[in-house]
């Protein structure tokens, strides 16, 4: 039997107005025509807005998680509707991605009440006074789950009462009421609040929460793809810390030199690079030069008596024309030439002489790489990456040979200069000239970079560097 239809009517009133509302902001360039306490007005009564269009939605995901997760299949709300989950239901119907999908199922599952499947009766929802707030539009589904997220976590182990106490003092804080005073609390606040009372309430949590963890960790290397390999998993919170560390100190904030001291010997000022890379693509970069000086620490264990090592194999007619695809041993695809032309830079050229039917008849192997005493010597020198702007240090950086071996570059302190991953793996292309001037690093700008197009020396020794400001 049909229902009464008692929501299509104002649903449809609601969006006209809503609608028209949209067009004549637009038209009219009313968010641009306000002051800026007109624009906060604004920017606040909207996101009440949405806030209230959010509840409507929670509510409605909750509904048709009622009638799509008790008996059978067959009977199911999603079934009839040719979908496999709630999930996908609602990812279809409101075309948002899956993630926010999942987000309202949780949230409905937080604050929807239940209705008992024997008597009919309506059962209070796990979180009344979440619900209540999300009537009010207080809280939006940002706000239920950081709200909810930690108590339910911890609900197992700690008493009712205590966690509706809990929710009521987090809940204050929502609306503003809180013992303190404060204004309402943003949802990155309450999740603060809530973690703090989840942790109060359940000082034994820490360890069935650390077991769990253990039990999702993990790292998995997807299948290689012609843009890149795909990296999923879940770390630990100490680990992700220690990586969150890694890339904090290769993505500091580059330091300026406004100071009209911090110049060269010839008086010009100190250049900085633009770099226009994403925050994603600086922390691929800092993680590729935290695996590289891993890999060379000699602290990792050993593959065959020898430390890992990335085996890169090209033919010589490719490497010479800079043409074809070298192949990463361990690697899917192909990858491009420049690649095995930067891994040879600064280790290990085997070559390998074979007949056309496969047979080897001769192996040559050419040691390239710096020795520890010349990295220490090269390190005092140039102090970090010698491109100018990067705060790359030397124990993060590779040694670049600035005359190719292949072109009859020595490995020498003369010829090697410090460069980080991503300056040496893209310095063809970032536009960067490097020379050595009776030893010294020097370096050109790029054509985009401003007018001074000079050879400049570059350094970021603190040694030299007092030593050049001494003689200003």
């Amino acid at each position: 039997m049909e229902g009464m239809d008692l929501l299509t009517a104002p649903l449809d009133d609601l969006l006209a107005q809503a609608s028209q509302l949209v067009r004549e902001c637009a038209d009219g360039r009313m968010l641009e025509r306000a002051t800026e306490h007109e624009l906060a007005r604004h920017l606040s009564a909207i996101g009440e807005l949405s806030r209230l269009t959010e509840a409507l939605l929670v509510d409605a995901v909750g509904e048709v998680s009622r009638r799509s997760e008790h008996g059978y299949r067959d009977d199911f709300m999603t079934t009839h509707l040719g979908c496999a989950s709630v999930t996908e239901l609602v990812e279809t119907l409101t075309r948002v991605d899956s993630r926010t999908a999942a987000r309202l199922h949780r949230a409905a599952r937080a604050v929807r009440p239940d209705v008992s499947t024997t008597t009919g009766e309506i059962l209070a929802p796990p979180f009344p006074d979440v619900r209540e707030a999300m009537l009010d539009g207080v809280v939006g589904v940002d706000g239920i789950l950081a709200i909810a997220d930690p108590l339910q976590a911890s609900s197992p182990r700690i008493a009712p009462a205590a966690r509706r106490d809990a929710e009521a003092v987090v809940v204050a804080e929502a609306r503003g009421t809180g013992a303190d005073g404060a204004p309402p609390a943003s949802a990155g606040i309450l999740r603060v609040h809530a973690q703090a009372w989840a942790l109060a309430l359940d000082p034994d949590g820490a360890e069935p929460r650390e077991r769990a963890a253990l039990r999702a960790r993990g790292i998995t290397l997807g299948t290689a793809t012609p843009t890149g390999v795909p990296l999923r998993g879940t770390l630990l919170p100490e680990v992700a810390a220690q990586l969150q560390t890694i890339f904090d100190a290769h993505l500091a904030p580059k330091v300026t030199f406004d100071d009209p001291t911090a110049t060269y010997e010839d008086g010009e000022p100190f250049l900085t690079a633009e770099d226009t890379r994403t925050r994603a693509q600086k922390q691929h970069d800092a993680l590729a030069a935290a695996l590289t000086a891993a890999a060379s620490s000699g602290l990792l264990p050993t593959i065959g008596g020898h430390a890992p090592t990335l085996v890169v194999s090209v033919t010589a007619e490719d490497l010479d024309t800079g043409r074809g695809y070298a192949h990463v041993q361990g690697c899917g695809q192909p990858v491009t030439v420049d690649l095995a032309r930067h891994v040879a830079c600064a280790g290990t050229i085997q070559r390998v002489t074979s007949r056309d039917d496969g047979r080897i008849i001769r192996i040559d192997t050419r040691d390239r790489v710096f020795n520890r005493y010349q990295r220490r010597a090269i390190t005092l020198r140039d102090g970090g990456c010698i491109i100018p702007g990067c705060t790359v240090p030397a124990s993060w950086c590779e040694i670049h040979h600035v005359t190719e071996h292949a072109a009859g570059g020595p490995t020498h302190t003369d010829n090697g200069v410090l460069l980080c991953w991503y300056h040496h793996r893209f310095l063809d292309r970032i536009g960067w000239q490097i020379r050595m001037n009776h030893g010294i690093p020097e370096v050109k700008a790029p054509g985009w970079w401003g007018t001074d197009h000079q050879w400049r020396p570059a350094t970021t020794s603190p040694t030299r560097l007092h030593r050049t400001i001494l003689k200003t």
